[in-house]
């Protein structure tokens, strides 16, 4: 047996089994309490497993005995699998027989770590678009595409077997068993290795294609994604831009960051990250930008109006009602909680038209005007200064209790209201 690192090098949340009776399928189960280590493995008193961190160097393919892909059905199949992963670069394979139930693991090393997300959509996306069926019991991808659950939960990737154990054994290119030991099978990953070099580029490429795919982006929300790019791209042109620039950023990294550049929606700090990195990656950052120097603090107050505004993560849905989301107030509200909750909806619609326009102030005096020529008193905007008031979202931001506020925070029971269709 070889040892998990570090060939594989992730060992938390690992799985074991007993060595199972012939013909039957071992019982995984998984071990949180502590890593494995190399010398649970060598004792090999069990089977073992393992799963995939935020970082990888490999990806593994597993076709099952009774899969329509695997050589006794298809003999070409694992060969078109093998050249539909050629444009990432993948081009050489190690192939061992899984266990003594016939079926075929395909390890695909490479010799830079990428984020394990990343990996996972590419190599789905290439074998879908090859034509390949991705279903238990046919074809695995390892690492898998886990979906986005919007909660704290962690979600753990699936985990495979560790190669080299019992019924497992190297093949050759005819597919045909060889006696091999561990360090054969090392010789051989190591030569795979050096041959498979995933392109940043074609990466990227294939993952715009399969978020597009995945969330089938609308005619419309092409366009206003487009104009987005249009806008922010090209970057700084001359002083006076950051503020509506930081303000295209912060609508397009919300909108469609997921689609774009991550695995997840962008949200708090994460959104503010990137709209400071999207920003100082710009053409004309270092010579017109004049708010270097404040640069995360702005970020931060464009992307607590963006969360406080209707617009939404685009293809993860719409938010719910307010009465849905907030059993403890009764269904039947009082006037006075209707009026107020007018009034800050009243807010936010404001601040989204602002936002859409690229025209919403960064100074206290100006976005107060901007916000009364929208019919809004100065009285109701006091009160519920939460929604647009930036010193009241910098204190949010670093954690502080805003100062004479009794209004409700946005996200507590008070969400936007449902996006308009042009992104939906």
């Amino acid at each position: 047996m070889i040892p998990s690192s570090p060939l594989f090098p992730h060992r938390y949340d690992y799985l074991w089994a007993e060595h199972p009776n012939p013909g039957e399928r071992p019982e995984w189960k998984t071990e949180s309490r502590h890593p494995l280590s190399d010398r649970l493995i060598q004792q090999g008193a069990y089977l073992y497993g393992v799963r995939f961190g935020q970082m990888t160097q490999y990806c593994m393919l597993d076709i099952d005995y009774g899969s329509s892909y695997h050589p006794v059905r298809d003999r070409f199949a694992w060969r078109r699998i093998k050249a539909a992963l050629e444009p990432l670069g993948l081009v050489q394979g190690v192939v061992c027989s899984s266990s003594y139930s016939k079926g075929l693991h395909l390890y695909f090393p490479f010799t830079e770590a990428h984020k394990t997300w990343a990996i996972a959509l590419a190599v789905t996306t290439l074998l879908e678009n090859a034509g390949f069926k991705l279903a238990p019991g046919q074809l695995e991808v390892f690492p898998n595409c886990k979906p986005y659950s919007g909660n704290s939960e962690i979600s753990l990737y699936q985990g495979h077997r560790l190669p080299m154990q019992a019924g497992s054994y190297l093949l050759n290119e005819e597919l045909q068993p060889v006696w091999a030991d561990q360090a054969a099978f090392v010789q051989y990953w190591q030569f795979a290795q050096n041959r498979n070099c995933v392109h940043e580029k074609g990466m990227e490429r294939i993952l715009k294609q399969a978020r597009r795919r995945k969330f089938r982006t609308s005619t419309k929300a092409e366009k206003y994604l487009n104009d987005l790019n249009a806008e922010i791209e090209q970057g700084w042109t001359g002083p006076g831009q950051t503020n509506r620039l930081l303000g295209r950023i912060a609508m397009r990294s919300y909108v469609f960051g997921h689609i774009l550049h991550t695995d997840t929606p962008l949200e708090g700090e994460a959104l503010v990250a990137d709209i400071v990195a999207t920003a100082q990656a710009l053409p004309g950052y270092q010579q017109w930008c004049r708010h270097q120097h404040e640069l995360e603090e702005k970020a931060r107050q464009w992307a607590r109006c963006v969360e406080s505004s209707h617009y939404f993560h685009y293809g993860i849905g719409k938010p719910k009602e307010v009465d849905e989301i907030t059993p403890q107030n009764p269904v039947e509200q009082s006037w006075n909680q209707q009026q107020s909750l007018a009034a800050r909806e009243r807010i936010r619609q404001a601040l989204a038209d602002l936002l859409e326009q690229g025209t919403l102030p960064s100074g206290i005096k100006e976005r107060t005007q901007a916000l009364v020529s929208y019919g809004i008193s100065g009285a109701t905007l006091y009160k519920h200064r939460d929604l647009w008031h930036p010193n009241h979202l910098q204190a949010l931001s670093s954690g502080e209790p805003p100062r004479g506020s009794g209004a409700g925070l946005p996200g507590n029971g008070d969400l936007p209201r449902e996006p308009p269709k042009l992104i939906g």
